[in-house]
């Protein structure tokens, strides 16, 4: 099961993130804050969305919006954005 394993400020709306079979990507959040539902319209403030954290492998707010580790490893590797650190 994959998870992340680390989450760091990549820039406005984006993420550097971790994940447990050592890949890695920055990924951008514009389009899930375009949504503009309850709980993504918080993410348009840089403020908020730098509280991101990890809960139980998931990419996650304190509003209670969690994001699925594999989904978001399955869309960044559709889209060839996952690389691995050299051995």
């Amino acid at each position: 099961m994959i998870k992340l394993t680390h989450i760091a400020p990549a820039g406005p709306a984006e993420l550097a993130l971790t994940f447990s079979d050592g890949s890695h990507a920055i990924w951008s959040a514009a389009p899930l804050i375009a949504r503009k539902t309850v709980l993504t319209e918080p993410l348009a403030d840089p403020a908020y969305f730098a509280r991101a954290f990890i809960e139980s492998g998931a990419l996650a707010w304190p509003n209670g919006l969690e994001l699925s580790p594999a989904a978001l490893h399955q869309r960044l590797a559709e889209a060839g954005a996952l690389t691995r650190k050299a051995a």
